[in-house]
């Protein structure tokens, strides 16, 4: 049996394995680290996106759970939330990982989200809009998406752990990797 230790650790078996710390990431939240203990959470990504970046040669990621597709709607908020919508929220994150040192060619992008989780027969179809968004910005800086979970009508939640660069979608109770 392990134990933790007072600086964060699990010891088990005689060898030092890093406990994980979660970091959930709220509604129009980013966060960026390079500590490989974190694992970046996210919850209830109807029409919402959860886009992760992550260096492998740093073992550095961040997340943002981007809510609406263009800032131009109100450029304030946007200014004090910019993951409140995609297109500040996609420029905000590549920039704090390239604050964190990360190099843009390294970086690999995950998405998911993006539904229509209350049928809204095409009418606002904000899921489909975040994602065009998205992938716009994301060409535009010279990223690909490397996988992602988008579409459906079913909300998703994301976990990405930073020691290894896995992330994990859950939608309906069943688990993929992505």
């Amino acid at each position: 049996m392990g134990k933790g230790t007072s600086d964060g650790r699990w010891e088990s078996g005689g060898r030092d394995e890093i406990a994980e710390v979660i970091q959930i990431v709220g509604i129009a939240e980013l966060k960026v680290s390079n500590a490989p203990s974190d694992v970046l959470a996210t919850y209830a990504l109807g029409s919402c996106l959860g886009i992760t970046a992550y260096d492998p040669a740093l073992k550095a990621g961040g997340m943002a759970h981007c809510l609406l597709p263009l800032s131009h709607l109100d450029p304030i908020r946007a200014e004090n939330c910019p993951a409140l919508f995609t297109d500040t929220g996609v420029s905000a994150l590549i920039q704090a990982m390239l604050n964190l040192g990360a190099c843009r060619e390294r970086l690999v992008v995950k998405v998911a989200g993006g539904a229509s989780p209350l049928n809204d027969a095409g009418v606002f179809r904000t899921g489909a809009r975040n994602y065009v968004v998205m992938r716009k910005l994301l060409w535009k800086n010279g990223l690909l998406i490397a996988a992602e979970d988008v579409g459906g009508a079913m909300a998703r939640s994301m976990r990405f752990a930073l020691a290894t660069g896995a992330v994990h979608v859950t939608t309906g109770g069943r688990e993929v990797a992505l």
